[in-house]
């Protein structure tokens, strides 16, 4: 009962995996990208526990909630219940703000009912999502959109001749129709020759009846004008069903600004007007977390003691893990996926259950190794608190301080699947295995760097936190930015250098735009030329050979399975045995070329089908794929079973303008092995001997070391942050010391790890 037991996992590429994981420790499961990490911890432990606690709820309430599929193993044995803190980002609306996240914001809201003056009410009259409290004119959000007419509408053309220029208005529509018909208008007469009358009922107009409509008018239908039909239909409540295409267009015509009611405080009048200390609760909302738990304790109410003491506590845990720069109105959705995690793990810190299994994703991803040892502590806290800590990992000081660590390898994809090692750390660093000899290696510094070809200048910055920065970044080089978590590194690189500089091309972390059943060679631009070929070879369609028009297998509808719905029990997934889950129509498999069906090449990892497809136009993608360390993914891998790091280098490959131009990466590294660290150092120089210039936002030092040039911003986070405190080259960096980046480097150097 003192292990958790994997007996023959088979999930994804683990090949018949049997383990043991000790109870109440603080586990490290590493190993190169595509090893089966993931597949061991998530998509095996984890979701067996979560299926198996599914079980214990009434079969009506499981039927509700999303269905966990048993994992490919022989058996699990010992399992406690899994608490899964991924790096997905927090999942929130334009209404979901750190406040609410940390469940701080019900603690400020019931404070100042309490003790603000003058009184207000009970604590949904500070809410911005209750109508007590919202600011009527934004509705709570903070923001106003306005359409912009003038984007809107073409007043030198007619409604015959498209004047309403948004595809869901074009002429032919049913929106158009509504105007064309409505007998209010002369639809062949330019917009601009309207009566100042005629303009406003256009515009304007809401349930209006014409008096003399076309046949074709809907008989008891009444007349809207745009902006108000535009408002109903995309701009109020919410239009998940609307098509991203549409919501593209949206954004085209509108303009969000700060509400001038609440200046974007959300809040009404009254809710702003009351204070505690000098001090509104939107004041409260705007100022930093490490500020708000200062001035917190100095409320000396005693009714407000047990709030005050419980905010603070929950406010000191989020700065001690390095998020003491955020502020309660920052939104949800802007944080990143380390930020996040780290807000999680905080919530469950204030936690009461014992003997639960913590499953983490990468949670050092975004931290500087300053920070790192904040997270450590944090995960050791877990521990102690009676938990079984499960955490999938890279980092050198994460791993070091693992009281037990499993090694997956030794490859990836078809050439990992395997335990490699299990025990302690100190056996580990004497072994064969990558992550051993990782461990025994240290940094190498750059000793002669690059000339600069040229420079990209930024003068005055002040976006955010940057403090009227003005720096070079210099061309022809690897630049690496860094600095402690929200220093303004990404700030800096992602949006005020492409600003200065359209030229610039930048690559993130976003998860690549696509639906459900985009892969790996439909984001590389690989399908059409690969189709096109079969189809040339054959004298067919190209659409036989997608598994999403023409060729798709009639049984399954070119999924590859048959679901089966049963009710209150879990549903069943089978492979179809019609196509055998190829996805593809008989048709479309009598047809091959150079051997292949169009199942088996898209079967193919990108390494193979550069060796063995021969379509001269899929090539170049290919190659890129490859030569950015994506070899091991097969051509129809779906996008969302990516590690974030995988993501950003098919984002990269797919990218033919970073050849020979000015590229910006935001953490490559993040989900990389220190092996998979050194094959992309190589991509990257060799994008600059190639006459690129490449600038990464990292912590990495392996990165830090082995760049031409680094700009350290800091030397805190938040208002402590925002300026360049360094450049310089690697050496000249560690020979500093007064840089945190540079002590940490010079640690590296010397081979000593950090603990926490």
């Amino acid at each position: 009962m003192n292990h958790i037991r994997v007996l023959g996992a088979r999930e994804n590429n683990l090949r018949d995996v049997s383990v043991e994981i000790p109870k109440g420790r603080l586990t490290v499961v590493t190993g190169v990208s595509g090893s089966g990490k993931s597949s061991l911890v998530f998509g095996t432990i984890a979701a067996e526990s979560r299926r198996q606690l599914g079980e214990t709820l009434p079969s009506f309430v499981r039927s509700r909630l999303p269905q966990q599929g048993r994992p490919d193993a022989d058996g699990l044995e010992n399992l406690s219940a899994a608490v899964v803190v991924d790096q997905r980002r927090t999942v929130g609306n334009v209404r979901s703000t750190v406040g609410t996240a940390t469940d701080i914001a019900p603690l400020l809201r019931l404070l100042y009912s309490r003790v603000a003056t003058p009184h207000v009410g009970w604590s949904p009259a500070f809410s911005f999502n209750d109508p007590s409290g919202m600011c009527p004119r934004c509705e709570g959000l903070g923001a106003v959109v306005d359409i912009d007419v003038e984007r809107l509408v073409d007043r030198d053309r007619s409604l015959d001749e498209g004047a309403i220029r948004f595809s869901t208005f074009a002429p032919g529509t049913y929106r158009w129709k509504r105007y064309v018909h409505a007998g209010l208008f002369d639809r062949a007469r330019p917009l601009r020759e309207y009566r100042a009358d005629e303009w406003d009922t256009l515009l304007h107009a809401r349930e209006l009846t014409p008096p003399h409509p076309d046949p074709e008018f809907p008989r008891t239908g009444t007349f809207l004008g745009v902006l108000p039909r535009f408002r109903r239909d995309y701009l109020e409540g919410g239009h998940s069903k609307v098509p991203q295409r549409v919501r593209d267009e949206v954004e085209r015509v509108v303009v969000r600004r700060h509400c001038p009611e609440c200046d974007g405080a959300r809040l009404n009048a009254a809710a702003r007007a009351a204070t505690i200390a000098g001090r509104t609760i939107t004041d409260c909302g705007r100022i930093e977390l490490a500020e708000l738990a200062a001035f917190l304790r100095t409320i000396a109410h005693p009714v407000a003691a047990p709030l005050v003491r419980a905010a603070a506590h929950r406010l000191d845990a989020l700065v001690a893990v390095g998020l003491g720069y955020l502020c309660l109105d920052r939104a949800t959705p802007t944080l990143s996926g380390g930020e996040s995690q780290r807000i999680t793990l905080v919530r469950h810190l204030g936690s009461s259950l014992t003997d639960l299994t913590y499953v983490l994703d990468e949670p050092s991803a975004g931290l500087h190794p300053h920070d790192v040892g904040r997270l450590v502590g944090l995960l050791r806290q877990l521990r102690d608190k009676g938990n079984t800590v499960l955490v999938v990992e890279h980092d050198r000081d994460v791993i070091a301080a693992a009281d037990h660590v499993v090694d997956m390898g030794p490859g990836a994809g078809t050439d990992g699947g395997r335990v490699v090692y299990a025990g302690d750390v100190a056996r580990l660093r004497r072994t064969d295995t990558a992550t051993g000899r990782a461990l025994r290696r240290r940094p190498v510094l750059t000793r002669a760097p690059r000339r600069p070809t040229g420079e990209l200048r930024i003068s005055a910055a002040s976006v955010h936190n940057l403090r009227d920065v003005d720096v070079v970044v210099p061309r022809g080089v690897l630049t690496a930015v860094s600095g402690v978590a929200g220093s303004g590194k990404s700030t800096l690189a992602t949006v005020v250098l492409p600003r200065a500089h359209p030229d610039v091309v930048v690559v993130d972390q976003s998860p690549p735009r696509g639906s459900r059943r985009s892969t790996p060679a439909s984001y590389l631009g690989v399908l059409d030329p690969v189709r096109a070929a079969f189809a040339a070879a054959h004298g067919v369609p190209a659409a036989l050979f997608s598994a999403n028009s023409d060729g798709a297998c009639p049984t399954c509808r070119g999924r590859g399975v048959i679901e089966t719905d049963l009710a209150f029990l879990e549903p069943v997934s089978t492979t179809c045995e019609a196509c055998g889950g190829s996805r593809f129509s008989v048709e479309a498999l009598r047809h091959r070329l150079d051997g292949r069906t169009i199942a088996e090449v898209l079967a193919l990892t990108v390494r193979e089908a550069l060796e063995g497809v021969r379509v001269a136009r899929a090539r170049p993608a290919l190659d890129r794929a490859v030569r950015f360390g994506l070899g091991h993914l097969t051509l129809d891998r779906p996008l969302t079973t990516l590690s974030g790091g995988e993501r950003q280098r098919l984002k990269l490959a797919a990218e033919p303008g970073v050849e020979g131009g000015v590229v910006v990466l935001d953490e490559p590294t993040a989900g990389l092995h220190p092996d998979d660290v050194a094959r992309l150092l190589e991509v990257l120089h060799g994008l600059v001997d190639r006459g690129g210039t490449v600038v990464v936002v990292e912590h990495d030092l392996d990165v830090v070391a082995r760049a031409d040039r680094v700009i350290e911003l800091g030397p805190g986070a938040g208002r402590d942050g925002g300026r360049v405190v360094f450049t310089g080259s690697p050496a000249e960096l560690a020979a500093r010391v007064d840089s945190v980046t540079g002590r940490h480097l010079r640690r590296a150097l010397a081979g000593t790890a950090h603990h926490g």
